[in-house]
């Protein structure tokens, strides 16, 4: 899950960026495949704009194609021969070209933004794939990637007709299929040939040891998700594959361990490039100081919570980690999560129905717990959307975790299993974060360039750290203080991430500084030193960056229309603008919403 690429579409150029999160699983409009009849005539428009870049990510990364919802496509495995990333950098570069010459034909300003946002995504794309190639070695944990892979398709959500196809996407992945060649060998000659070039920098031998100890995880879980599907046939091919992975990571620990480089640091450039497709529009050194800011001053309001949370329960210590480490002791047993956090939920849309603070879709959300490969994979809560292209009625996941098989032996991740936090978790994953987005566009449908082709983390993550915000004041106080952690948090990620990747701090240091000063445990501690060094360096930054985007925009809305300012309309109306990049949401809201509004109040109010 190296994330090279985050525009979504484009995911398994890298083959390890298969993984789904809620910043790493890509997604597309409810009405992004076939037009319906009440499909909007600019969408329909807009989506046949998009369709060529579509064709790019079928014929290079089926397997993307797939998750996404395009059918005709889930046998089909990405294209690793040689000079891939070159081939599918020109055909980048032929899409972005006939698309430029298409924008002076576009008059409705809706497909205009949507034209930029494709073009935007096949220039940014492809320069990530050219730039990734030219400074670093092409490592890559495929025991990950194939979990991600197959934990796709083999996704209960998916027609029991399309999972059927994943006995052709084994055969071929093995090599088995007449014409293919095993996906393993093609990553070890792809890295074979570029490590003739001594100039490129070598994967961390934190990233690369992690990989080789997680093997063993990635096939079982693979062979559990077969297991699941109730399909026959399979075993004998998947007994080929995991003999394969045994072999491909026995050559890591002989051929790439040893070269593995001695500290995280990232390329400036590779770092510069991670931020700009995540969103994040500003210099890692501008982050760092507004996060130094923003840090200290969640911190503050933490401690004068904490001081009457002490009082209230007759704590020994008003010190805010003291008091969220007594919350911790209160623990919920993982057999009863579910049921607790399914009635937070409850508790959470009742205050948003009440307080009319967001209009909520139809269909319930739904939790559940993450599998043990999963865990490994992503050790932290997340969102797990459906395919969104022909979406029937299919639901986002809010997966919680209960480890991080990458910690410790012995230290326990008791981050998400007390009472406190359940309140925060729910509004960041479920309602009125992420779940609720993509509920959203499936409801009321959204182009594919506002789907798929916009989504990066800072919108993202910028939406939940903001639902946290606008929650925060409607919860009791061991719920605040939970929100507040993890506003601190966010806050350290984006002074800590940009600090790593530039040689400012070491890796132990920073996790010390989350475990003493966040009041994380380590194998929380463990996974967020892992996202911001090798996982997906720059990505955390986009919660803070995304969340202070946010909150200004809502400043400038409630000036511009004083007490007319209508929470729920504005929030409704964010909801119906699909995942656009903050500056594009930003012009929307300032020149549609805001006129809309003005024009909606009464004469002289």
């Amino acid at each position: 899950m190296k994330l090279r690429f985050v525009k979504q579409a484009f995911v398994l150029v890298s083959v390890v960026a298969c993984v789904s999160s809620a910043e790493q699983r890509g997604a597309a409009a409810a009405a992004g495949g076939k037009a319906s009849a009440a499909e909007p005539a600019w969408v329909t428009q807009s989506n046949r704009l998009a369709k060529p870049l579509l064709d790019v990510i079928v014929q290079y990364t089926p397997e993307s194609a797939s998750g996404m919802g395009v059918e005709g496509h889930d046998g089909d495995i990405m294209d690793m021969r040689p000079q891939y990333t070159e081939r599918y950098a020109k055909s980048l570069e032929d899409v972005a070209r006939s698309l430029e010459a298409q924008r002076a034909a576009v008059s409705d300003a809706r497909i205009k933004a949507d034209l930029e946002i494709l073009i935007a995504t096949a220039h940014d794309n492809r320069e990530s794939m050219l730039l990734n190639r030219r400074l670093l070695l092409p490592y890559a944990d495929m025991a990950r990637a194939l979990f991600g892979s197959f934990h796709t398709l083999l996704d209960p959500r998916i027609d029991e007709k399309r999972r059927a196809f994943a006995l052709a996407r084994l055969r071929k992945y093995t090599g088995t299929e007449k014409g293919f060649e095993p996906i393993v060998s093609l990553a070890r000659s792809d890295y074979e040939l570029q490590a003739k070039d001594a100039s490129l920098v070598a994967p961390w031998g934190v990233e690369v040891k992690q990989s080789l100890e997680n093997r063993k995880r990635y096939t079982d879980g693979i062979r559990d998700l077969f297991v699941q599907s109730g399909l026959d046939g399979w075993q004998a091919d998947l007994d080929k594959l995991v003999r394969q992975l045994e072999e491909y990571n026995q050559w890591i620990a002989a051929a790439v361990l040893p070269k593995a480089r001695p500290q995280n640091r990232l390329p400036p450039e590779i770092y510069a490039d991670n931020l700009k497709n995540y969103g994040v529009r500003a210099q890692p050194e501008e982050l760092m100081e507004a996060a130094f800011v923003g840090f200290m001053q969640t911190r503050d309001e933490m401690q004068s919570v904490a001081r009457t949370l002490a009082e209230k329960r007759g704590l020994p210590s008003a010190r805010y980690t003291d008091v969220i480490r007594e919350l911790k002791k209160a623990r919920i047993p993982n057999d009863q999560l579910l049921p607790i956090y399914k009635g937070r939920l409850r508790e959470v849309e009742e205050l948003l129905r009440r307080e009319r603070l967001i209009t909520l879709p139809k269909r319930e959300a739904v939790i559940r717990l993450a599998t043990e490969a999963e865990s490994a994979a992503i050790p932290a809560p997340h969102l797990s959307p459906p395919r969104l292209i022909g979406n029937t009625g299919e639901p986002s996941e809010f997966v919680l975790p209960t480890h991080n098989p990458n910690a410790q032996p012995g230290a326990e991740m008791d981050d998400f299993n007390y009472d406190g936090v359940t309140w925060g978790l729910v509004v960041h994953e479920a309602r009125p974060g992420h779940e609720l987005q993509f509920a959203s566009m499936v409801e009321n449908g959204v182009s594919i360039a506002r789907g798929v082709f916009a989504l990066n983390s800072a919108n993202i993550e910028g939406w939940g750290l903001y639902s946290e915000a606008v929650m925060k004041a409607y919860l009791p106080l061991e719920g605040q203080l939970g929100i507040l952690q993890f506003r601190l948090m966010r806050a350290a990620r984006a002074f800590l991430d940009p600090m790593l990747n530039l040689g400012l701090i070491e890796p132990d240091a920073a996790k010390r500084l989350l475990i003493e000063d966040v009041a994380l445990s380590e194998p929380m501690a463990k996974q967020e030193i892992d996202r911001y060094t090798f996982q997906n360096p720059g990505q955390a930054t986009s919660y803070f960056y995304g969340y202070q985007r946010l909150a200004a925009l809502r400043t400038k809305v409630e000036i511009a229309l004083g007490g007319h300012f209508s929470t729920l309309a504005y929030h409704d109306f964010i909801m119906t603008q699909g995942l656009l990049p903050l500056e594009l949401l930003e012009k929307a809201v300032l020149t549609e919403f805001v006129p809309a509004q003005r024009a909606k109040a009464p004469a002289g109010g």
